[in-house]
């Protein structure tokens, strides 16, 4: 099994085997030396990690207890807010924005003398599966760096995956905490809609949008989310956590637990991600699972209920970014209504222009009931079909995309094929179920493979509890560290 940074590192801390300040400027030497290949990193913060580093050690020196997370050199999706320190959800449209508070997970996390390393790469307002519509360019996948990462998330999953953060936050709409989890061979968890605060995320899809952990293990996942999820009055769709913290129900007995497997979700996907899930199936019935086989035929239409809902709901959203108050400006204009096209003309990617467009138009007089009613009145059929599946199952497994990531470049030569990555991916945040994506296998160019785990509504400890259970039972088979990063 795979050892867990955030455990390791914690006693190391508390044992004195090394001090947090040594422990960051290692981490910060890491990225230095590996950041010009994986560009997972578009702001390093040295002086806020040491400044925390330096707290922290003389929190030891008292000989205080440190919190699961205190003293952990960890990094934030830049889309999750930083008071003074720069966000710019990767896009030229938000240059120089800095924002004046927090997010809720962030203050929650600093709260606890977490170390922030810096802002990590993310595809241009999380629109994207590859992380290439960033304007600072797409970060590299840490197995082979002629791949693309993954998206939205791919600068977090790069900087974990090739050992340069012992974790992060990301944020996933349609996958983009899962999906370059997959591709880059570690753990990412989407939780519950509304068991994570928003307060503090820059929008691209409300109704879509969760944070979540992107880890090493499935323990590392546990102990963030436990640490970030809860109600906070600040988001009007909070709710929280439910139960127990899920750390403590690790490695509980699965024998007789029921894993449903839909036939529709291994439509489409290649023969080594299906041949590795089949694997995985008999894992988990040496295991005393029973895995049971059904239809649901709903998950055809999720990808174009998607598209539309989450290209509706951005269309809305951005409209806010006019260059009046933040952010960029273009230099030349006429009037208020030059200044506002030619910024937005200027400062938003292709894609993002794309989604915009498809997004008033299926808003617009004449298409709304066509298009945006209809995909709303599935998407309810949508979340029927799958209460009705946890009516025989405890959780559902599926691939978590199709493929083994890609090369680079595939993304900008075909945007609409590489849609496709989703989906696997997008039917759980169109219920608003938790999924967790763990490493299963490589394929024949020793790529990882990934497969999800997906449950009822905040039944996180269910679905970390089972994927711990495989990981345990797996071992370092599904497991191949990077070359990149800190080795301690």
């Amino acid at each position: 099994m795979a050892e867990g940074m955030i455990k390791r590192l914690g006693s190391m801390l508390e044992n004195k085997e090394i001090s947090c300040t040594e422990l960051t400027n290692t981490y910060l030497s890491a990225i230095e030396s590996a950041n010009g290949d994986l560009n997972a990193y578009i702001k390093v913060t040295p002086e806020a990690a040491l400044d925390t580093a330096k707290a922290v050690d003389e929190k030891l020196a008292r000989g205080e207890q440190l919190a699961p997370l205190e003293g952990i050199p960890m990094t934030l999706k830049d889309n999750i807010s930083t008071k003074g320190i720069e966000t710019t959800c990767c896009s030229k449209i938000l240059e120089g924005y800095k924002p004046i508070y927090d997010a809720t997970v962030w203050a929650e996390l600093k709260k606890s003398n977490a170390v922030l390393l810096g802002k990590t790469n993310m595809d241009e307002f999380a629109m994207g599966s590859s992380c290439e519509t960033s304007c600072f360019g797409g970060a590299s996948n840490p197995h082979d760096i002629g791949r693309v990462a993954g998206g939205s998330s791919g600068g977090v999953a790069s900087a974990v995956g090739g050992n340069i953060a012992a974790y992060g936050l990301g944020s996933d709409t349609g996958g983009s905490i899962r999906q370059p989890a997959s591709f880059c061979g570690i753990v990412g968890l989407k939780p519950t809609y509304g068991s994570v605060s928003r307060y503090g995320l820059i929008a691209y899809a409300s109704s879509f949008d969760q944070i979540g952990p992107i880890t090493t293990t499935v323990e590392d996942a546990s102990i963030v989310y436990d640490a970030i999820s809860g109600y906070d009055a600040m988001d009007s769709t909070s709710q929280g956590r439910r139960g127990e913290p899920t750390v403590k129900t690790l490695k509980n007995d699965i024998k007789g637990m029921k894993i449903g497997v839909a036939d529709e979700y291994l439509d489409g996907v290649s023969d080594e991600v299906r041949s590795v899930f089949e694997k995985a199936c008999e894992v988990y019935r040496s295991l005393g699972a029973e895995i049971v086989r059904f239809k649901l035929p709903s998950l055809r239409y999720a990808l174009p209920v998607y598209y539309i809902l989450a290209c509706a709901e951005a269309s809305s959203n951005l409209g806010r970014y006019d260059g009046i108050r933040y952010g960029y400006r273009t230099a030349n204009y006429k009037d208020v209504n030059e200044m506002v096209c030619k910024t937005r003309s200027e400062g938003f990617g292709a894609e993002v222009k794309r989604r915009i467009l498809l997004g008033t138009y299926v808003l617009s007089a004449g298409y709304y009931d066509a298009y945006y009613k209809k995909a709303q009145n599935l998407r309810g059929s949508i979340v029927k079909a799958f209460k009705d599946a946890f009516e025989t199952c405890d959780v559902i497994l599926a691939p978590t995309v199709p493929m083994t990531a890609f090369k680079k470049g595939n993304a900008i030569s075909d945007p609409i094929e590489t849609y496709l990555t989703d989906i696997c991916t997008v039917p759980v945040n169109i219920a608003g179920l938790p999924g967790v994506s763990i490493p299963c296998g490589f394929d024949g160019e020793g790529m990882p493979i990934g497969m999800q785990l997906i449950g009822d509504t905040f039944c996180e400890s269910t679905i970390l509890n089972a994927a711990w259970q495989y990981e345990n039972a797996a071992g370092a088979e599904v497991f191949k560290p990077s070359a990149y990063g800190v080795k301690l």
